[in-house]
């Protein structure tokens, strides 16, 4: 009876370190995803696009914008986010000086990835899918709307990026 505790404290012990490496692995492991999918954006795909003609290029970021809405692209990213949001508490549970700060930095950071996309580059697709490519004026939308969404993909592929790699050093720390 007196060797039932010790024994539970012991696979208590052992369980937490390996819900947390799961944790940070699948954390990382989603991050690097998003953030490869927004490097390519960042580094060719919106220089492509911005070099066809406007109204080719507009037409095909819309379509872009309608294709990504699928369970395998959001699957990822919101399963992300949740995993992030996960991390950023899991660092206090408790908090050690080797692993936390990587754990907490990682979930904040993928959650920043989050946030831009909803806050920044969604409504800018938004009122791209409003715009006729055809229409007067369309020219100088796109041409706007490349650089901005261009400048905030910028942003949230290195926050991505840098929150798989903040998760990767949680798992080595």
């Amino acid at each position: 009876e007196g060797s039932a505790a010790p024994a539970f404290q012991r696979h208590a012990t052992r369980t937490k370190p390996i819900m947390l490496t799961v944790l940070a692995l699948l954390t990382c492991v989603g991050a690097g995803i998003i953030g490869g999918v927004f490097y390519a954006f960042s580094t060719f795909v919106m220089q492509a696009l911005a070099q066809l003609p406007p109204q080719q290029g507009m037409t095909a970021m819309q379509r872009i914008n309608v294709a990504v809405l699928n369970p395998w692209f959001l699957g990822v990213f919101m399963a992300t986010a949740l995993l992030a949001l996960a991390c950023a508490i899991a660092a206090f549970l408790p908090w050690t000086p080797h692993r936390s700060p990587w754990l907490l930095a990682g979930g904040l950071l993928y959650l920043a990835t989050f946030l831009i996309t909803g806050l920044r580059n969604v409504p800018l697709n938004e009122r791209l899918a409003r715009l006729d490519a055809a229409a007067p004026g369309a020219t100088g939308a796109w041409v706007a709307y490349v650089r901005t969404w261009t400048l905030w993909n910028h942003a949230r592929t290195a926050a991505a990026v840098a929150s798989a790699a903040c998760c990767a050093a949680a798992l080595a720390a």
